[in-house]
């Protein structure tokens, strides 16, 4: 089912935002934290199936919208990955999640005091490259050649809209220099676990219920030692 939760503001103030919810009142409780950017699209059905198995497991699961993302009303321009730092520790106290799991850039956001299972971590500039070298290569194909190098020139002063995404200035050098390390409380599960092709790397947004079902698993397994 769909609740609304009370999402923390830059001003200050606190906004409602969409969560994604398997509720039964149950002891065991798990933040979700998705991908940002292009890759939400690719793991919107997957990450549904994978709470569908933990729920199944016993776990009641919480993904919420972070401002800026999904149904969200708050303009994306605004967003700052230290805000949405923010807005995942208000989630977790707000539905009272002990554990995390994060997948791909959502792992930038989880509380270093949090256990957590992070499914395939990217690196922020690695990310921002791509997103980048995708609409050089858009561009070309129109016509209307860009470069990489001018665009990020550009955007660290102006934003930039990538992959129909509108960052602000202050997220592209944010996304241009943040170092990401996983804690050492937290589990980083590489896709050589899973098996198979990683969903971000296909064509089309896809699901794959092996894989599913490995990472379910995975992250139950952790929140049973913890």
């Amino acid at each position: 089912m769909y609740v609304t939760w009370p999402c923390p503001l830059p001003d200050g103030t606190s906004g409602e935002e969409m969560a994604l919810c398997f509720e039964q009142r149950r002891s065991r409780r798990l933040l979700v934290i998705p991908p940002l950017f292009d890759e939400a699209n690719k793991f919107r059905h997957q990450l549904s199936e994978i709470m569908r198995r933990l729920d199944e497991g016993g776990v009641d699961c919480f993904l919420p919208d972070l401002p800026g993302c999904n149904e969200s009303m708050a303009p994306l321009q605004a967003q700052t990955l230290a805000g949405w730092r923010q807005a995942v520790g208000a989630a977790a106290a707000h539905f009272g999640a002990a554990h995390v799991l994060a997948v791909r850039s959502g792992c930038w956001l989880v509380p270093d005091d949090m256990p957590a299972a992070l499914y395939a971590p990217a690196k922020p500039a690695q990310v921002l490259r791509n997103m980048l070298r995708a609409r050089v290569l858009a561009a070309r194909e129109t016509g209307h050649p860009e470069t990489a190098e001018a665009l990020l020139d550009d955007a660290r002063s102006n934003g930039i809209v990538l992959a129909g995404w509108q960052l602000g200035a202050e997220l592209v050098g944010e996304l241009e220099t943040a170092v990401y390390d996983p804690s050492p409380r937290h589990r980083v599960v590489e896709q050589a676990e899973l098996g198979g092709r990683p969903l971000w790397l296909r064509a089309e947004n896809d699901f794959d219920a092996a894989q599913a079902d490995t990472l379910a698993a995975i992250v139950m397994a952790e929140m049973a030692e913890r």
